[in-house]
């Protein structure tokens, strides 16, 4: 990532098919869907289509990807919600779901995204700002930004 003028950043990453199984794509069920996704100085990461999509259910595919993405931004937009307001998390676990809707001519959308954050605070008097936290992390998520489909939240807080 490189950072530019005005706040605008740049991301580059290569994704390379490994799927070839002598036969290129020659038939539908003749290749594979993995992939390898390079970024300079990360680990590589091994992807593959869903399962349902004649995927390696053992590789994340874009979905998964998309979630995560989803699920992640909102846990540091939070964590950094919550240091604004003077809000100490001791713990933070999402179990994020998410819906996609085939359309049935070969193409689909996610209709939503459901984040279910188990927060730990510090202290009970920080109950109520880390509620008003989840807000303003939806508010400040890049990725929930950028979809155009409705990002959830049911949280659960809990002193620790």
């Amino acid at each position: 990532m490189a950072q530019h003028p005005l706040g605008e950043h740049h991301y580059a990453l290569t994704v390379t098919w490994t799927g070839n199984r002598g036969t290129g794509t020659s038939g539908y069920r003749d290749y594979s869907r993995d992939v390898t996704i390079r970024v300079d100085g990360k680990p590589e990461l091994a992807a593959s289509a869903d399962r349902p999509f004649r995927g390696d259910s053992g590789r994340w595919n874009p979905e998964d990807l998309l979630v995560a993405a989803l699920a992640e931004c909102h846990l540091l937009s939070y964590l950094h919600a919550c240091v604004t307001a003077g809000v100490v998390v001791t713990s933070y676990r999402d179990e994020a779901t998410g819906v996609m809707r085939e359309d049935g001519r070969g193409a689909g959308a996610f209709t939503e995204v459901m984040l279910h954050p188990r927060v730990t605070v510090a202290d009970e008097s920080m109950l109520g700002a880390a509620r008003q936290a989840h807000h303003q992390a939806h508010e400040w998520c890049f990725i929930a930004n950028s979809v155009n489909f409705p990002v959830r939240h049911e949280a659960t807080i809990t002193v620790g």
